[in-house]
């Protein structure tokens, strides 16, 4: 049996839960092994539409520069292994490349984005609630940037069953929101099941797509979690919204000496979930064809 699963799931992750948990500052941003790979990803991505994976408000500028600068330091204070800061230029030394911080050129958090695995969102207070005002978002877990840029929390999740408008979770969110202290952050988890291992995928689920093949098992199921983050900048107020993503197939699920529990609370949770939500997972059709894989893990 391996010990080898990148996906931190354990099986506490309740889906349609808000599930925020105070998150330590030395903790805020992740760095592993699979940073080379995304940064590469990202450029590969940007080189091909960048105005679908980066976005901003034209007064954003002030908040995105405060974001780079807090990330650069984090990084260069909590990751030195991996990040090393000369002067104007970070140097990430697994993926060999050299990033210039100050660089006019470009936006600031399209900077920052170059610096680390994450996606990166600013959400900014109006008369009309938090909106998404700035955002790089190479790999979006069916949603796309685009279509959300500018409007409020209650509309970026209208299409989730429970939060939309007039809901509690929205109202909770937006109270949360308001409530963020810059030394506090955040962390929340969620996760999707896809058929493919593919770190882009911005299109909305389709209930009657099929993603994993035509036979009575899922066997081209991957486990995809989110590791999302919430931090208030201390000067503009604005908060940053983290989203690092973890792909495992379900075969490494399978290989893991924990594999079987952790398939069992998966079971339990697809299961549990009404249409509408399985729906917006993209698990309508196919169900029983995913229980009966995970029923397969849990008897080894």
């Amino acid at each position: 049996m391996s010990n080898h699963l990148a996906v931190p799931f354990s099986g506490t992750t309740q889906p349609f839960r808000i599930g925020l948990k105070p998150l330590d500052l030395a903790d805020w941003i992740e760095v592993d092994e699979r940073l080379d790979f995304y940064l590469a990803e990202k450029h590969r991505l940007a080189a091909l539409h960048f105005d679908g994976v980066f976005v901003a408000e034209k007064d954003t500028d002030t908040a995105q520069a405060e974001l780079l600068s807090l990330l650069t330091s984090h990084l260069n204070e909590r990751h030195s292994a991996t990040h090393r800061l000369s002067g104007d230029v970070m140097e990430i030394i697994p993926a060999n490349r050299r990033v210039r911080i100050s660089s006019n050129r470009e936006p600031p958090l399209w900077t920052a984005a170059q610096l680390v695995e994450d996606d990166l969102i600013l959400m900014r207070r109006s008369e009309t609630g938090w909106r998404l005002v700035a955002g790089s978002l190479c790999f979006p877990s069916s949603w796309s940037l685009r279509e959300k840029f500018g409007l409020p929390m209650h509309e970026v999740h209208a299409p989730v069953p429970g939060f939309g408008a007039g809901t509690r979770h929205a109202e909770l969110i937006s109270r949360m929101f308001d409530n963020l202290r810059p030394d506090s952050p955040m962390i929340r988890w969620n996760w999707s099941i896809y058929g493919d291992a593919d770190l882009h995928h911005p299109e909305s689920a389709n209930p009657s797509r099929r993603r994993f093949g035509d036979g009575a098992r899922a066997d081209s199921a991957f486990l995809r979690v989110e590791r999302q983050t919430l931090r208030k900048l201390p000067v503009s107020g604005d908060i940053v919204f983290t989203i690092g993503i973890h792909v495992d197939p379900f075969a490494a699920l399978a290989a893991h000496d924990d594999g079987p529990r952790i398939a069992a609370t998966l079971a339990q949770q697809v299961a549990g979930l009404d249409a509408d939500q399985l729906a917006y997972k993209g698990l309508l059709a196919e169900r029983e064809q995913l229980l009966a894989t995970l029923a397969d893990i849990v008897d080894g």
